[in-house]
């Protein structure tokens, strides 16, 4: 019998066998395991059968999680870290050597962009680029060009990557594409409906959505042929070539950096996941209403939405996106100052953090951006008044008259 995605991913863990017949894959602390014989043990450290090793490299509980992620992008494998971060390096450090090169969007999360930053310090190039247009990728291909990343949304400032465009031209030209679907989540978009190889999400956002595990993850959409990446090493070239790029992964990212996504969070992150569709739905309804009144507001500058027809990728967003995402900042217009109106807030929470139940807020020029400098803040378009909301699930009427009274106290210190 067919079944939607929410019922798919709900009833996920049964459908395997469930130790004494749990509704959910119980937790797993155990760190080493035991086999029946020696051939056992070594066929399980070779790959030739099924099991586990050692704890860092996941046990039945984060395995279980990876099921559920899998079944949520279409993928036939993924594997899971302990944050966000922890994925995107792990890629980066078990699929790149010294004299790669990587195009990537110049509107990346901060520390995504950071990260890159750093590789170039021990060889391995980057190129950043304004990623709304796949031209703009194709120019600052070279032949050590190993991958390209970008992600569906942009943070804070939600440009829409050429998501299709630069997809043709990945595989027009043999390059590996990754895109990280943090910001949409699989319940509104699939990198593998544009051509992505490799989907990589912060766990710890939307589809835990409760602030209170960290997670990561890295799924393989079976896109890519893995038999033409140079960067494969011969000992991971075994078994079907569609298995190559995770199994690297997991030996050389997950195992060699030690990131490892503890059991306790995996079940948190798991049962969050149960409830992705009626919070994206919820909370995608409240920011598109949020952004809709505040592009009215006369205090307001600029209000970036994707939700909003003046966006500049709102017609890309709207055709490719089943909902415009629960992230939106905007800017106020010169002379009012943004830590005013976040201090004269009562209900929406003063905090980094994105994809909580609960609706936060952050100055982000001053806070999570301040350490790029004001040159590359001006240069991606972070306005020092910028305020970046991730939207939560709550009434919407109590949303609105919050932000309604907190830019009356801004008004009123004004005058």
């Amino acid at each position: 019998m067919r079944r939607g995605p929410t019922t798919t991913i709900l009833h996920a863990d049964r459908s395997a066998e469930v130790e004494h017949g749990a509704l959910h894959k119980p937790m797993h602390s155990a760190v080493a395991y035991e086999y029946r014989s020696a051939r056992e043990l070594a066929a399980v450290f070779q790959g030739e059968r099924a099991g586990h090793v050692y704890g860092r490299q996941g046990n039945p509980t984060t395995d279980a999680l990876e099921r559920r992620i899998s079944l949520m992008e279409d993928a036939p494998g993924s594997v899971c870290f302990a944050t966000g971060m922890a994925a995107i390096a792990s890629l980066f450090i078990a699929m790149l050597k010294q004299g790669d090169h990587v195009v990537a969007s110049r509107f990346l999360f901060g520390n995504t962009s950071s990260l890159l930053r750093t590789l170039q310090g021990i060889g391995v190039d980057a190129s950043f680029v304004d990623a709304t247009e796949a031209r703009h990728v194709a120019c600052a291909l070279r032949p050590a060009t190993r991958l390209v990343f970008v992600e569906t949304i942009a943070n804070p400032n939600t440009q829409v990557a050429d998501l299709e465009g630069i997809g043709a031209l990945c595989r027009e030209r043999g390059l590996v594409y990754v895109v990280d679907n943090t910001l949409t989540t699989p319940h509104c978009f699939k990198p593998k409906a544009v051509g992505a190889s490799l989907v990589v999400h912060s766990l710890t956002k939307m589809i835990n959505g409760h602030g209170d595990a960290l997670g990561g993850s890295v799924s393989d959409t079976g896109l890519y042929d893995w038999s033409a990446f140079a960067n494969i090493a011969p000992v991971y070239r075994r078994g079907p070539p569609s298995s190559w790029a995770l199994k690297q992964i997991r030996k050389r990212g997950l195992r060699d950096v030690g990131a490892t996504l503890c059991s306790e969070h995996a079940h948190r992150i798991a049962r969050g996941a149960e409830t992705l569709a009626l919070r994206m739905e919820r909370a995608s309804s409240n920011a598109l209403g949020l952004a809709q009144w505040l592009a009215s507001r006369p205090e307001v500058a600029v209000v970036h939405f994707p939700g909003l027809a003046r966006h500049a990728q709102h017609q890309r967003a709207a055709r490719l996106f089943g909902g415009f995402g629960t992230l939106l900042s905007f800017e106020f217009k010169p002379g009012l100052d943004c830590f005013d109106w976040l201090d004269a807030l009562q209900l929406v929470v003063r905090s980094s953090h994105l994809g909580d139940a609960r609706t936060l807020a952050i100055p982000m020029a001053h806070t999570i951006m301040w350490e790029m400098g004001e040159e590359l803040r001006r240069e991606i378009g972070v306005a020092d008044s910028l305020v970046r909301v991730s939207v939560g699930i709550e009434d919407y009427d109590d949303l609105q008259r919050d932000f309604e009274q907190a830019l009356g106290s801004v008004g009123a210190l004004r005058e």
